[in-house]
């Protein structure tokens, strides 16, 4: 009695035939000569894909030959013949589009392309690219509001990348020395002619400087968090990390550690900000928070104020009541707060 499968076919132990071989026609790869994209007969043909590469080639190398003015030409000629569905392509040569005209000092053409990319973004990795496109644009234009809007916004989208949590603490340091180097240079009006004014005046003036110190303490808190995040991650992605890489994670971490003693936080506060911003760092929680390429639709994006800084404030507040001149700052904050803290937050 056969047990069923246990039985083989006569075939399997079979010799194999020869197998007949078949003569293969050689290779020739097609060699291209070097930028053969910028001679004029390259454009000269009916295939519209090989105009849009010709086109696109040409602005790239423009661009990083700095001749910004020539890879604007290039990229407006490549989108007449980018198809309205080749999203990809048509997102990328906007890109260059808006750095041409950023480099050129054009800051609002840039950003209206930019706001033109942000209608057709479908995905996180379309906005990602956005976000980073408007940091470039107000960091050539010395912007540092909005360009630390946008880097919030990028903190929020990615959160476990320290690059984004670094460039945002250098951005509020650069706030603070120059609001410090604006406040040297404009002295306090008084004599008769303030007084004059009356006590409207004088109590428009008060909240306006309160104002001001709530926001110049926004900044400076916020830049000891960033600082603060960037060495907590930095410290987790090490062990995977080597050479170049290491050492640049190094150098990071140890500008970031300079920058917190420039900023003075008491020990409280540093330990308590710790805290705070390494609440989320979990292995497993991060892996699940990973959204790249997710579209918008079916994701939750929490703005920069909602996942950090109310969480940071009362946390904070809670740690430091006996220090005085710690609680007089916070209370400015959460005193003029919902006035002045309304950023670009995704």
């Amino acid at each position: 009695m056969e047990i069923f499968g246990s039985t083989f076919d006569d075939s399997v132990f079979c010799e194999t035939k020869d197998k007949l071989s078949v003569k293969l026609l050689p290779y020739k790869a097609k060699f291209c000569e070097s930028q053969w994209f910028c001679e004029s007969a390259a454009a000269d043909t009916e295939d519209s894909l090989e105009k849009q590469k010709v086109f696109k080639f040409r602005g790239d190398l423009a661009s990083r030959q700095r001749n910004y003015k020539e890879a604007l030409d290039a990229y407006n000629s490549c989108l007449q013949w980018v198809p309205d569905n080749n999203v990809t392509i048509r997102r990328d040569v906007l890109d260059g589009v808006a750095r041409c005209y950023s480099n050129l000092g054009q800051e609002e053409r840039a950003l209206e392309v930019a706001d033109l990319l942000s209608k057709e973004a479908s995905n996180t990795c379309h906005l990602t690219s956005l976000l980073l496109l408007k940091v470039s644009i107000h960091q050539r234009s010395r912007a540092l509001g909005p360009k630390r809007a946008s880097l919030e916004q990028l903190c929020s989208l990615m959160p476990f990348n320290p690059w984004h949590w670094y460039n945002l603490g250098q951005t509020c340091l650069q706030q603070l020395e120059a609001s410090a180097s604006l406040d040297s240079r404009c002295p306090q009006s008084g004599g008769a002619g303030a007084e004059t004014d009356g006590s409207r005046t004088e109590d428009s003036g008060q909240r306006d400087e309160e104002e001001e110190e709530a926001a110049g303490d926004r900044v400076w808190l916020e830049a000891c968090m960033s600082f603060i995040r960037t060495r907590l991650l930095l410290r987790i992605f090490r062990q995977q990390q080597a050479s170049f890489v290491l050492q640049r994670s190094d150098s990071a971490v140890c500008r970031s550690d300079e920058a917190l003693t420039r900023l003075n936080p008491t020990e409280e506060t540093l330990q308590t900000l710790t805290v705070v911003m390494s609440e989320d760092l979990v292995p497993e929680k991060m892996r699940e928070d990973s959204q790249d390429g997710e579209g918008l639709d079916g994701i939750s994006l929490q703005s920069f104020s909602q996942r950090w800084w109310t969480k940071v404030l009362g946390s904070v507040q809670e740690e430091t009541a006996s220090d005085q001149p710690q609680m007089d700052r916070l209370k400015r904050l959460t005193n003029v707060g919902n006035k002045t803290f309304i950023t670009g937050d995704v």
